[in-house]
């Protein structure tokens, strides 16, 4: 694919690989409108000028992921792949609109419907934007508070024999609590999905260290994601699905990040 020009609008929570350390999953849209995946990318030992926000347009050399039979799945040319960053929509009201031409497409609002087409093999959709038709609730659940330790070892490793810099973290930290959306689509079919966003695990830190209190944090993530972007904006879910299950589970997706811009205000005719 060589040289490639990337709207970014995804970028997952860092997780820890048994093979490449920790890795952070990343997706967005081509210039033509379609979806690209570009995994995996060890993003904090990126120098901090190719370290791109969402909305950025990035270019980098990607190639098919020969290893993912997932269609929209690429991966940087190696680990050591320069990423430029050449432009951004930034977040004012006519820059939204200017998202908007690029995120709402094609949007699924009938949720069988997108599983079917992920497990069609001339499709095997991996993502999506979908368009919730009932925000129900915003949930957080706790989980286990640390890494499974052969992960810890083996980043460790990487660590040794990669020489990182000792400016960048040793180890993310892993986020204690799951956050989920509940919701219904189109036809009434209700689901809850967790969110892997990098901005909710961000968000959920500077609450805490605001707050010092894990609760206060929680319910603050909860008031941003339910009472801001479920009830006064024109909420939408990035939908992805993991490689691991995406052909064995009955419904393979996770919301990997959200699209919420006000709503477009309808001019009177009279």
């Amino acid at each position: 694919m060589a040289k490639t020009k990337v709207l970014i609008t995804v970028k997952t929570y860092p997780t820890l690989s048994n093979k490449y350390g920790e890795l952070v999953c990343t997706a967005g849209f081509l210039e033509d409108g379609s979806w690209i995946r570009i995994y995996p990318i060890k993003f904090r030992e990126k120098p901090f000028h190719e370290q791109y926000k969402k909305y950025q347009w990035i270019e980098i050399d990607l190639v098919r992921n020969s290893k993912d039979y997932r269609l929209e799945s690429y991966r940087p040319y190696s680990h050591d792949t320069q990423i430029e960053v050449v432009g951004n929509i930034p977040s004012d009201k006519k820059s939204w609109d200017n998202r908007r031409k690029y995120v709402l497409n094609n949007v699924y609002n009938n949720l069988e419907s997108l599983i079917q087409d992920s497990k069609d093999n001339t499709k095997y959709t991996s993502l999506a934007v979908f368009k919730p038709t009932k925000v129900i609730d915003f949930t957080y659940e706790e989980v286990e508070r640390d890494w499974d330790r052969e992960k810890v070892q083996q980043f460790n490793q990487f660590n040794i024999f990669e020489n990182v810099s000792d400016g960048i973290p040793k180890i993310v930290k892993k986020l204690p609590y799951k956050f989920s959306y509940t919701f219904e689509d189109i036809n009434g079919k209700r689901s809850k999905l967790m969110i892997e966003d990098w901005e909710v695990g961000q968000l959920f830190w500077n609450c805490l260290s605001k707050q010092q209190n894990e609760q206060k944090a929680c319910v603050q993530v909860k008031e941003k994601y339910l009472d801001d972007f479920a009830k006064t904006k024109d909420l939408h879910f990035f939908l992805g699905t993991t490689q691991q299950h995406h052909l064995t589970a009955k419904n393979p997706f996770i919301i990997i990040g959200t699209f919420h811009p006000k709503h477009i205000e309808q001019l009177s005719l009279f």
